[in-house]
């Protein structure tokens, strides 16, 4: 009998990873590509080393609409440091400033509603963001000066989830882009004390459940039992299926003839296909697409009645 493991495999779905500590995004990845034996993996936007949670991990046709995630909302836990601030807004920088603490934490509350809704950020220079084509955090280390665009991102709540004289715990959910180590430099300068993040840990991403979560502990536990049972059925059962990561965009179901044109890369006129549809699609920025009840991928309304494709699956009709 052939070893299953000897074989690479054409398998489609997401993995919800609950990433660890002190391990990148990218290596987090390849760790599960190579526990599913995929043919083909990516991840849905990084989690720093230092960060832990939800770290979205696309297989075979999911890693086209990798892009989705990654424009989506997130949602994150941060604990954090009162009376220091730190050149990298996190516990490995070096630290800046450091005071005496007296009733500043009584402030949190009334401080953080400031940065619910429309606020600027300017990210750390030890921030992966490129300036330039280069990565802020290499022009750190080579000691380089450079200026560092501000960014509007959207803070849609923080809640705090505890506070005491030196510390904090807050839950934040906001739009894609924010930094929240700048989020938590910011609320210690409006403060007066300073403050840097000493946890972070992503808790949701936009379209997708947020479990059940998969730790390399357990998926090397479902490895060995596929091993032993030469089936795979164990691991692929942990896969969230392609169409479901759409389920919370608006639906548009389509005639077999259309659909077969859109898959072929064509853009149709609906009005002129004399198909009937509701119209208030025409808003969306997005749309999931079905056929028959199979999902073929997404597109959009680039004007009336003309749909567009952005990103298609491959399915046979």
């Amino acid at each position: 009998m052939t070893n299953m493991y000897n074989l690479k495999r054409s398998i489609n779905g997401i993995l919800l990873f609950d990433k660890p500590l002190d391990i990148s995004s990218s290596s987090a990845m390849l760790k599960c590509k190579a526990i599913f034996q995929a043919k083909k993996a990516g991840h849905t936007g990084s989690l720093d080393p230092k960060a832990s949670g939800l770290l979205p991990i696309c297989m075979g046709e999911a890693t086209k609409f990798s892009s989705y995630f990654l424009a989506g909302d997130k949602g994150y836990i941060a604990t954090a440091k009162l009376g220091i601030r730190t050149t990298t807004q996190d516990s490995e920088g070096e630290i800046i400033h450091k005071q005496e603490l007296q009733d500043e934490y009584l402030k949190l509350a009334d401080v953080i509603k400031n940065f619910i809704g429309e606020i600027k950020q300017t990210p750390s220079i030890y921030s992966a963001i490129k300036v330039n084509g280069k990565a802020l955090y290499k022009y750190a280390r080579a000691n380089e000066s450079v200026d560092i665009p501000s960014r509007q991102v959207h803070i849609y709540s923080i809640n705090l989830l505890d506070s005491n004289i030196d510390s904090f715990k807050i839950e934040v959910r906001c739009s894609k882009g924010t930094y929240i180590r700048s989020l938590v430099d910011d609320i210690g300068l409006a403060l007066g004390c300073g403050a840097y993040v000493t946890s972070l840990h992503r808790t949701y991403v936009q379209g997708l459940p947020s479990a059940p979560l998969y730790s390399l502990e357990k998926l090397n536990e479902l490895k060995l039992q596929c091993q032993k049972q030469n089936d795979f059925s164990k691991l692929d059962e942990c896969l969230i299926p392609l169409e479901q990561a759409f389920n919370h965009l608006a639906h548009l179901d389509l005639p077999e003839d259309i659909a077969k044109r859109l898959l072929n890369g064509l853009s149709q006129n609906l009005h002129n296909k004399g198909y009937t549809y509701d119209k208030s699609l025409h808003t969306q920025a997005i749309i999931a697409l079905y056929c028959k009840q199979k999902f073929i991928g997404v597109g959009r309304f680039a004007n009336d009645d003309l749909l567009a494709v952005r990103m298609l699956s491959q399915v046979d009709l």
